[in-house]
């Protein structure tokens, strides 16, 4: 499964996912975005027990601001409908999925 672009119309349901949830917030603009996006959807393609969803801050400011993304690329991991995990900045793969796994 690829990662689901969540947007403020769909980030209810996806808040409510019984799996755990890690969220990519990213702006198309940003370099170290473009070298984590690949990492995530790959992924989401290989660990279908979680849900891996994109947030493009530049289109959900709103989103972004809720979450107190300043930097990007940001990473939030979600269990719950609680935000358990937070990290800025480009990470490699392993580093990821630590964040989602601890």
């Amino acid at each position: 499964m690829s990662a689901v672009i969540v947007n403020k119309n769909n980030f209810e349901e996806i808040l409510k996912s019984e799996k755990k949830v890690l969220l990519d917030f990213y702006a198309d603009w940003c370099g170290p975005c473009r070298m984590v996006l690949p990492l995530v959807e790959q992924i989401a393609e290989e660990n279908p027990q979680y849900l891996i969803g994109k947030i493009n801050i530049d289109n959900e400011p709103e989103l972004a601001q809720a979450f107190d993304v300043y930097s990007v690329p940001t990473l939030a991991v979600i269990e719950n409908g609680k935000v358990v995990n937070v990290s800025s900045g480009a990470r490699p793969k392993n580093q990821i999925l630590a964040l989602l796994e601890g």
